[in-house]
């Protein structure tokens, strides 16, 4: 992109998407808002942008955010962008990437904010099936960057802001250039290697579907009426959450890739620093304040069973790693939202890596092709 200034998008206008919209317009950047219903829109476009409130974070300005264009059309929202920052559960994005296909221009970079786990071969294997002709850079970060939340119509609050996150490309010798084109805006974003590794390292898969399992009755009866990090783990959760951990991080070492461990993240991430991993959550103040969702229904567990624990289930499984605490976390899930969660998930199937072997697997998402064995 040289020395221009980039124009971006932002797919998703929900908690993440506005809190990154807003930001965005605050730094000074061009920002056009896509969204698939008009609802989250009409009060952005009739103020024209979305007030940010930050209360005690330095590094976040508080302000109205100007949007230049808030739409449900994607060819509207993507013409004259130069970085689509998704900001959508991870279920969407598959049909994101068909609705986005035939609009999508040569040079473009596609970041999916996060990835969950496979998201960029997902999106990649749909533009493929869709013959789209624009030669784009699809990339994925490890996490969100953002703790948010929507608090009223054309209004976001950001509770803080990660100090680092891995972004990797598919393929992965390209990662740098999709770096540098976004620290720009974002000096948070560092080189993740590649998109096995921020697949790997979605840490969402340990905080999410477990404690939200865990908590499923006080949930119901409060309606969600408790700090979700901060009262919802205790030490007997922790604990579970650390044997999710585990088998996380040794699909990651049967793949050959270093995966931090949830504690070691939560340094990383937050500074949040403790013995344990129960203590290291309670250090975290990032956390503070942040509500548990009013229903088990939730992203948290539609979202993130099938797009986050069903992949690493799955890849482990066909290379001989038992998941034990993952699968009862996936099984009692599934059960709790009345729904076959394994139905609709990311397996190596659906990935497009059933069958390859260890190094046909690294070639994929290092070369873009996976080769012979």
């Amino acid at each position: 992109m040289g020395e221009k200034q980039p124009r971006f998008c932002v797919l998703g206008a929900g908690h993440g998407g506005t809190a990154m919209a807003a930001h965005l317009a605050l730094k000074g950047f061009e920002v056009n808002l896509y969204n698939r219903s008009e609802e989250r829109l009409i009060p952005i476009r009739e103020r024209g942008g979305i007030e940010l409130l930050s209360p005690g974070l330095d590094d976040v300005e508080t302000g109205f955010g100007p949007i230049q264009v808030a739409s449900t059309d994607p060819a509207q929202a993507l013409a004259g962008a130069d970085i689509l920052m998704v900001v959508l559960p991870a279920f969407a994005h598959a049909f994101i990437a068909e609705e986005c296909a035939p609009h999508l221009r040569d040079g473009q970079i596609v970041v999916l904010n996060p990835g969950r786990t496979g998201g960029a071969l997902e999106f990649h294997h749909v533009l493929q099936e869709m013959r789209c002709p624009a030669d784009v850079l699809i990339a994925e970060a490890q996490t969100f960057i953002y703790a948010s939340r929507a608090t009223q119509p054309a209004q976001v609050r950001i509770f803080g802001v990660k100090n680092s996150v891995p972004v990797a490309a598919l393929p992965g010798y390209r990662t740098n250039e999709v770096v540098r084109a976004l620290r720009v805006a974002y000096p948070q974003f560092v080189p993740g290697d590649n998109v096995l590794k921020t697949s790997l390292n979605n840490v969402g898969t340990v905080f999410h579907p477990t404690v939200l399992v865990m908590n499923a009755a006080r949930v119901e009866d409060t309606h969600g009426n408790f700090q979700y990090y901060l009262e919802g783990i205790t030490p007997a959760v922790a604990r579970a959450l650390e044997k999710v951990d585990h088998e996380r991080v040794q699909v990651g070492d049967a793949l050959g890739v270093g995966v931090l461990s949830a504690k070691n993240w939560l340094f990383i991430a937050y500074s949040a620093a403790g013995e344990t991993l129960y203590e290291s959550i309670m250090a975290n103040v990032g956390y503070k304040g942040i509500m548990a969702p009013a229903t088990v229904v939730h992203r948290y567990i539609i979202e993130d069973v099938p797009m986050s624990l069903v992949p690493m289930i799955s890849l482990g499984e066909m290379l001989g790693v038992e998941c034990r605490t993952m699968r009862a976390v996936a099984e009692l899930a599934s059960a709790l939202v009345g729904r076959d969660l394994w139905a609709a998930g990311r397996t190596v199937e659906r990935l497009g890596l059933q069958g390859l072997s260890i190094h046909q697997i690294q070639r994929l998402v290092m070369e873009g092709e996976p080769g012979t064995p």
